[in-house]
C-alpha cells in the first residue's frame, strides 16, 4: 500500500504541474504542445482513476476481513474509511449525472412548453426519469452500506 500512494501522489503531482503548464502557457498549448505531453497527461490521469479504485477496492476488502469487536464497538481503520468513501461514491456519480441530465432535459422542456403547452405532462414526465438516477445511485449505496 506504501508503493501506492507513492504512485497516486506522484500522479497527483504529475496531474497538477500540467495544469499549472497548460494555465502559465495558454497560447503554446493550442499548437506547439507535444504529442507526448498530452498522451502523457491522459496516461496519468488513468493510473490515477485506476489507483484509487486500488485503493477503494483494497480497502472494502479489509474492512470485509475484519472480525467485529467483542463488545461491539468498532474502531474506525484505513480500509473502513476507504470503504466509507466507496459506498458513497455511486450516489455522488449518480447525483452528477442526474444534474446533467436534468439540465438538458429542463432547458428543453421550457422550449417546449413554450411553443406547446399541451406537452407539460409528458415533460415533467422525462424530468421524473432523469432525477431517477440520482434516487438509484442512493439505493446502491444503501444496499452497500448493510454490507459493513
Amino acid at each position: 500500500m506504501t508503493i501506492l500512494t507513492f504512485l497516486l501522489s506522484a500522479s497527483a503531482l504529475g496531474i497538477l504541474l500540467s495544469g499549472i503548464y497548460f494555465l502559465v502557457y495558454p497560447e503554446s498549448t493550442r499548437r506547439l504542445t507535444p504529442r507526448w505531453m498530452k498522451t502523457g497527461v491522459a496516461v496519468n490521469l488513468l493510473l490515477f482513476v485506476v489507483g484509487i479504485a486500488a485503493f477503494l477496492i483494497g480497502g472494502v476488502n479489509e474492512v470485509m476481513a475484519a472480525e467485529a469487536g467483542a463488545d461491539g464497538k468498532t474502531e474506525i481503520t484505513l480500509g473502513l474509511g476507504l470503504a466509507l468513501i466507496g459506498i458513497g461514491l455511486p450516489t455522488a456519480v449518480a447525483t452528477i449525472g442526474a444534474g446533467i441530465a436534468v439540465s438538458s432535459v429542463g432547458s428543453a422542456s421550457l422550449a417546449v412548453i413554450a411553443e406547446k403547452p399541451e406537452l407539460f405532462g409528458r415533460t415533467l414526465i422525462y424530468l421524473g426519469l432523469a432525477e431517477g438516477i440520482a434516487i438509484y445511485g442512493l439505493v446502491v449505496s444503501i444496499l452497500l452500506l448493510g454490507k459493513i
